[in-house]
């Protein structure tokens, strides 16, 4: 059985496995803020169907609570721990969603998939006003095959360690805004990260959708090339992983692969 990802832009995947629907950080709208989306349609209301959905921190591009509140009733949405402490929105969802707050190491079965939550090192907090610690975390969704989400984070040691083998990874290669923060990757530590992690696969993600308001000319080639760089990056150390540079609303399937 083949395995599906379905990149909507910014770090908002569908992973489809053993007939279970997974969505990643949903972000299904124009604007937030100060930021635009600037490359992509829209992703349809069918993108936010799924069987469960993983939000791998608080920053609000990654748990975005007006996109949250379009899932269906009873939708399971995996959260890092202290994620309702820390965003009061989250509490009026709770009625309506099946919130389930992990920590590094925790699983959460959904049908014959188990989704494992992995560290992250990136600045897990609600910003700008987030005093709660909650963690950053990745997530790894293991059926058929096993596909790594890494969420935002830079690299760190014992990454492959505690990803543990994947046959494919979902890696964040970029930003919103012309100049990355601390623990994030660029497409050079993106390319490295796969070196440590030997997937079969790897897509690359968060980058290219989302860009601030008034400032197109600012560094652009941060928006624009962040993906090819990473394919071009990536074929010097991890020469045979399969880089699947999907455009926004595409999909790939992937082999089972063990």
């Amino acid at each position: 059985m083949a395995v599906e990802v379905t990149w909507w832009g910014h770090a908002t995947a569908t992973v489809r496995d053993s007939g279970v629907t997974v969505l990643t950080d949903p972000l299904l709208v124009r604007r937030l803020a100060h930021l635009r989306r600037r490359r992509g349609a829209l992703p349809p209301p069918s993108a936010a169907l799924a069987d469960a959905v993983l939000v791998s921190h608080l920053h609000a591009d990654h748990l975005h609570l007006g996109s949250l509140a379009r899932l269906a009733p009873g939708t399971r949405v995996v959260l890092p721990r202290g994620a309702r402490r820390a965003v009061p929105g989250l509490r009026r969802l709770a009625p309506l969603l099946d919130l389930r707050e992990v920590a590094p190491g925790d699983e959460v079965r959904v049908g014959p998939v188990t989704v494992r939550a992995v560290p992250a090192a990136h600045d897990g907090r609600r910003l700008p006003i987030g005093p709660h610690a909650s963690p950053a975390l990745g997530y790894v969704v293991e059926g058929e095959a096993r596909t790594y989400f890494a969420g935002d984070t830079g690299l760190f040691d014992g990454m492959a360690e505690a990803v543990g083998p994947v046959d494919t990874a979902l890696l964040p290669v970029g930003g919103w805004g012309p100049f990355l923060g601390e623990h994030h990757l660029d497409p050079g530590r993106a390319a490295e990260a796969l070196a440590r992690l030997r997937p079969r696969s790897a897509v690359p993600v968060h980058y290219g959708t989302y860009w601030p308001i008034g400032m197109d000319a600012v560094r652009p080639h941060e928006f624009h090339s962040p993906g090819t760089e990473f394919v071009r990056l990536a074929a010097v150390p991890a020469p045979e992983v399969a880089v699947h540079l999907l455009g926004h609303g595409e999909s790939v399937r992937l082999e089972e692969a063990r």
